[in-house]
């Protein structure tokens, strides 16, 4: 008969393995994307919410009306975007930072809008070339890590630049601003496409995406000041 001590010791477990624990290593430079990424929306949503809520205000919309054209304005492009790249749904619609932010800066500017119309006309083209150039290179860069060849990278680029303010112009009854403005697209398909050719030739996100941003905005900015347009017949 087995006494209370021997039988607890036979009940001891021997050779126990401790068990391996697999850490698999974290992506650094992914995750860097994703951040960038996600920081050139947010600034250009801010600065998109704001030309657009501008733009309401000088059509004399009220305070509802200015909400949902920064909301379409800053928004619009992602949207679709998304939808042809098949990123479902929507990254503005998934992430309530977009909306919260694109409502923010509208009302932000509806408080805060300058009574000068020269000036508030300045800060409106600088407003829009700005979010114009974020939102060419962030759509691009999404298109790239999407896998989509660089070709059509750059299309969704300039369809990412110019969505929102082209559904804004339906809905305040103009002709877009893409089909008249001097060099508008122009400037987001360059902007696009620089930043497409140097992460391709491997130059680091962070320094192409400052290119394409600033070869965007400088076109836009020097087409306005010296009147530059596309040839046109008649």
């Amino acid at each position: 008969m087995q006494t209370p001590s021997s039988a607890s010791r036979s009940f001891q477990p021997q050779n126990i393995v401790p068990a391996k624990v697999i850490v698999k290593p974290v992506n650094l430079l992914r995750l860097r994307g994703e951040h960038l990424l996600l920081a050139l929306d947010l600034i250009g949503t801010a600065l998109f919410a704001a030309e657009g809520a501008a733009t309401a205000i000088n059509s004399h919309l009220d305070l509802l009306g200015i909400l949902v054209i920064s909301f379409l304005t800053a928004l619009g492009g992602g949207i679709v975007r998304d939808l042809l790249l098949g990123a479902t749904p929507p990254n503005s619609v998934r992430n309530w930072r977009y909306a919260a932010v694109a409502l923010a800066s509208g009302l932000l500017t509806f408080v805060l809008h300058p009574s000068d119309a020269a000036m508030g006309s300045q800060w409106l083209i600088a407003m829009d070339a700005a979010g114009l150039s974020l939102f060419a290179v962030a759509g691009a860069t999404k298109a790239l890590e999407f896998g989509i060849n660089p070709l059509l990278a750059v299309m969704m680029g300039g369809i990412t630049a110019v969505g929102g303010g082209t559904l804004r112009d339906v809905l305040i009854n103009r002709v877009p601003i893409v089909l008249r403005a001097d060099v508008y697209a122009t400037a987001a398909l360059l902007g696009a496409a620089v930043v497409v050719v140097l992460l391709r030739f491997g130059v680091k996100p962070i320094v192409a995406n400052v290119c394409g941003i600033v070869a965007c905005f400088a076109l836009r900015m020097v087409a306005v000041q010296y009147h530059w347009n596309l040839p046109v017949r008649g």
